[in-house]
């Protein structure tokens, strides 16, 4: 079963959704608190699925006041890109960089991030495939979107306490692997059910 995109009919309307967002906020954060893993001091990876994703539309529409109907529509195609696809698990990966002047020189430093991210699944190393265009030889983002395409068995391993899943990046600059918890686990094994 996969996770399902979020519809238009799903939207609300601006003066509704501000008159709700306080609850939404505090219930969506609560959740993407069961989705999120610090790996190491500067990564985190948030998984997606339809609620942070529909959440993360109504914040965009909210914040540029964005009422056109096929301008709704256009935000639906773009963000509707990070639920995973069937089988597959779809995180947010944000590189958190405190000192604002040393924004650019500290991302540089994480170049080629894209090729050293892994989800371990037991015994099986799942290469992180990040989407393109968010790095270049002398450029990255430092938000980026990754899918691991999983094996069918990936839900049975996720809820298996006895069986460790990990993520791990191994940059020349950024060396750190970090048990998922448990409490993340389960919530991936539901998006793959």
């Amino acid at each position: 079963m996969a996770v399902r995109k979020v519809s238009l009919d799903e939207i609300m309307g601006l003066a509704r959704y501000e008159e709700q967002r306080n609850e939404i906020r505090r219930r969506v954060i609560e959740m993407k608190r069961r989705r999120r893993v610090p790996v190491g001091d500067r990564v985190t990876f948030v998984f997606e699925n339809h609620d942070t994703v529909w959440f993360q539309i109504q914040e965009m529409l909210r914040a540029e006041h964005i009422v056109d109907i096929d301008r709704v529509r256009e935000e639906l195609d773009v963000y509707n890109e990070l639920i995973p696809a069937p089988g597959e698990l779809s995180s947010t990966m944000f590189i958190e960089i405190t000192d604002q002047s040393r924004i650019r020189e500290e991302l540089l430093r994480f170049l080629g991030i894209e090729e050293r991210v892994t989800l371990e699944l037991g015994a099986k190393q799942i290469p992180g495939r990040f989407e393109p265009g968010r790095s270049r030889e002398d450029r990255i983002s430092a938000v980026q979107y990754v899918r691991f395409p999983c094996p069918p068995h990936a839900a049975e391993v996720l809820e298996d306490a006895a069986q460790s899943v990990r993520l791990r990046i191994d940059h020349p600059q950024y060396q750190y692997v970090a048990d998922v918890p448990m409490e993340v686990r389960k919530s991936l094994a539901e998006d793959l059910r």
